[in-house]
């Protein structure tokens, strides 16, 4: 995209987020929904297509574009980019990465323009970052496939018009071997989804089991065709190697607002007749979380550019989700520590940046998973044993 074409995009949802959505961030946390005039916003402006290319309607983001308007996602409530992260990060990306063209045809542009939502249906009870144990079944019948078993913590599931379930197509393949993926619509005969789970934090960003009893869905659905059997795994990798790269991106604009709503708020309490901003401790904090915010955006913008001209596409990105998704954290937790009591309470900005905050070390590879993805490339073969 031209430069100045970014920036302009970049400053529309700037501009919509701190005057649209930032007010409604208490009603969306209380009420756990979206409310769906921001939901048509959002695919008006195109936020359910930016990483799709431009040819199947998207705006066609390189990631080091992505992670600019990531951080501008990152200001608000999780549950905004949420709505239309899985359409463009490891939902989309499974089409993107191992899709044939008639798929690619037939999805993306209604993935693009939010005709559709997608889910990524991968997490299972018993597998979540160790999909060797996967116990979702896909078998052959004819011109069909028949799927069987249950998926946990899918986001999006409860409004989810299509899933790309990964299911076992080889039970006698090692570890996260034979696995291929579906794409499986809602209104499957066999398809149920159970009810919105009750999250900690990122109220208004739904997740939900997704439960598959002789789901039939024709040979077509498989994603790659032919090609796809059994390949599902490692498609799964690449998606989740560039949705680290967006999720370390959000975590950065998460951490910016926490220090605007610090800083903020030290320089108007006050204590002992002047305000806490004077006091070197608070002081102390305050620069702390400055300095973890601004490495954390060095670093994302450094595996964006490595990642787009193909030199890292691995351990970049497993770097910049570890250290953003537990810098986040630290900043979330220092702004509480700032506010004091008032930190604590509900309605206060910082105490739901704090839960919403918790959950970046888990999803998409759990920060001990980064580490071992790290090591691994750092120590090469001697890792590997």
């Amino acid at each position: 995209m031209d430069a100045s074409d970014l920036q302009d995009v970049l400053d529309s949802v700037r501009d919509f987020i701190r005057t649209e959505v930032v007010p409604l961030e208490e009603t969306i946390d209380a009420e756990d929904a979206v409310p769906e005039r921001i939901v048509a916003q959002c695919k008006e402006m195109g936020l359910y297509g930016f990483t799709i290319p431009e040819q199947y309607g998207g705006l066609g983001l390189t990631a080091s574009e992505e992670v600019r308007l990531a951080f501008e996602l990152g200001w608000t409530t999780p549950a905004l980019r949420s709505l239309f992260g899985t359409n463009n990060g490891i939902a989309g990306h499974v089409l993107l990465e191992g899709g044939t063209e008639q798929q690619k045809d037939q999805w993306l542009p209604r993935l693009a323009s939010g005709e559709v939502t997608a889910s990524f249906g991968l997490t299972e009870a018993d597998a979540g970052s160790d999909p060797s144990s996967l116990a979702t079944r896909a078998v052959r019948d004819g011109g069909t496939w028949v799927l069987n078993g249950s998926k946990r913590y899918i986001t999006n599931s409860p409004v989810a018009d299509v899933i790309m379930v990964f299911a076992r197509t080889n039970p006698d393949a090692p570890g996260n071997r034979g696995i291929s993926t579906f794409l499986v619509p809602r209104d499957s005969p066999g398809l149920s989804v159970g009810p919105k789970d009750h999250k900690m934090g990122q109220f208004g960003a739904w997740t939900a089991d997704v439960h598959l009893d002789d789901v039939r869905v024709p040979a077509a659905n498989l994603v790659g065709g032919a090609d796809g059997v059994d390949n599902g795994f490692l498609t799964a990798a690449k998606c989740l190697a560039h949705g680290r790269l967006h999720i370390a991106a959000a975590c950065v604009g998460m951490a910016d607002r926490l220090v605007h709503e610090t800083v903020e708020y030290a320089k108007t309490r006050e204590q002992g007749g002047k305000p806490i901003a004077r006091f070197q401790l608070v002081q102390g904090q305050v620069a702390d979380s400055v300095t973890d915010a601004r490495a954390g955006r060095g670093l994302v913008l450094d595996a964006a550019r490595s990642f787009d001209d193909g030199s890292d596409m691995v351990s970049g990105p497993a770097a910049a989700k570890y250290f953003c998704s537990e810098m986040v954290g630290r900043v979330a937790d220092r702004a509480v520590q700032v506010h004091g009591g008032a930190g604590y309470m509900r309605g206060v900005a910082v105490e739901r940046f704090f839960r919403d905050a918790r959950l970046f070390r888990i999803y998409e590879g759990t920060s001990q998973i980064q580490q071992v993805i790290i090591a691994r490339d750092a120590l090469g073969k001697a890792a590997r044993g």
